[in-house]
């Protein structure tokens, strides 16, 4: 048995190795047919297609993805020829909150205040869940808008595209890439978007750079429509618009699912799945050895402070973003590279938190949050 593997998938090398004849790692952007034309499975993340151009005539009888999204795979053609797939989903929600909740804690600090200011977000699935979650927590008013989940479940809260974009104050986008059908996610913010919008609005997306129009993005912005742009993912990258990226606020290579513990998740998933399928030991496997921070111990006085704002003061000692954003912004040409060797970045649960002269909306905000009180 031979399994072919992205060598990026982190926690991966020598689990497999006991109970399989090889286990191939290539980078993900190079894998080919000519690599997996004897292998049995393939592990691979966002970077590689998974298509009849590269598994027709192989012996692969599984791809698995160490990642949420699926867009990379051409689902219907592996279905029709018999090939099984699995994706990793919800591997890295809790990332994806941090790296929402590090924006909304920046804007905090900067002096907005919650209750005043609505949170519309696009794609309620197990992202966007917990992302609404976050944003209640420290107290906005979110919106949701998720149109298959509103028909599939009436009685919830659910609302319209166009009441988002119209009362929200800021936007985050989490929804899959769907390029066609009644659910097509594919250009959904666009030049027709910019009319209906709030003046002033943050727009975020850490989904799928097709979702937000490059060009809406550009316009919006030069007309004052949209006042920050925050993007994580782009079209086209990793060769990314060049005036897009000096217009945003904050611009991060494809990261926010990036914590050691999402990463932990999918690869987890991913060898579970691998191993259902063939009746390998490991079906219970979970990624060992994930390294913690340098520090894992914040002290905050809370004297004076309202809970949001002790609340966005934690959340930014587990992660400063505009270090990301730095790093990227030396050098577009490194996307990659960034990706590759991101650093180790730990979530909220990870983290001890010692309070003084807090009260108990404070202590329930932090509690809430995931953090470990002291």
């Amino acid at each position: 048995m031979k399994i072919v593997a992205d060598d990026k998938i982190p926690f991966l090398k020598g689990v497999f190795e006991p109970y399989v004849d090889e286990v191939v790692y290539l980078p993900g952007g190079t894998i080919k047919k000519t690599d997996v034309s004897d292998a049995d499975a393939i592990i691979v993340r966002t970077r590689t297609a998974c298509n009849s151009g590269l598994l027709e005539g192989t012996k692969v009888k599984i791809v698995v993805t160490a990642t949420i999204g699926t867009d990379h795979f051409d689902i219907p053609w592996l279905e029709s020829a018999g090939i099984k797939w699995h994706n990793a989903p919800g591997c890295n929600s809790g990332s994806v909150r941090q790296y929402i909740g590090s924006i909304l804690s920046l804007l905090i600090k900067e002096g907005i205040k919650p209750e005043e200011t609505t949170l519309g977000v696009v794609g309620v699935g197990m992202v966007g869940s917990k992302v609404a979650r976050l944003g209640r927590d420290l107290g906005f008013k979110v919106l949701l808008n998720d149109p298959p989940r509103e028909r599939n479940e009436p009685g919830v809260d659910f609302v319209s595209l166009d009441r988002v974009l119209k009362e929200s104050d800021i936007i985050s986008f989490h929804t899959p890439l769907e390029m066609n059908g009644v659910d097509a996610t594919y250009h959904m913010f666009n030049y027709g978007s910019l009319k209906k919008l709030k003046k002033g609005v943050v727009v975020i997306n850490s989904s799928r750079g097709e979702v937000t129009s490059t060009n809406a993005l550009l316009k919006g912005t030069d007309d004052g429509v949209i006042s920050r742009i925050i993007l994580d993912v782009w079209e086209n990258e990793p060769d990314i618009s060049l005036d897009l990226h000096n217009k945003v606020w904050i611009g991060t290579p494809h990261i926010a699912g990036y914590s050691a513990d999402g990463k932990a998740n999918g690869t987890s998933m991913s060898v579970q799945a691998i191993s259902n399928f063939f009746a390998l030991p490991l079906t219970n496997w979970q990624a060992e050895g994930v390294p913690m921070p340098e520090t894992s111990f914040i002290k905050i006085d809370c004297n004076g402070l309202k809970p949001y704002q002790v609340a966005a003061m934690a959340i930014l000692r587990t992660y400063n973003i505009l270090e990301d954003d730095k790093r990227l912004r030396s050098n577009l040409t490194l996307f990659e590279k960034l990706r590759g060797e991101y650093p180790v970045r730990r979530e909220f649960g990870s983290w001890k938190v010692e309070l003084t002269g807090a009260d108990t909306d404070t202590v329930k905000i932090i509690k809430d949050l995931g953090f470990n009180l002291l």
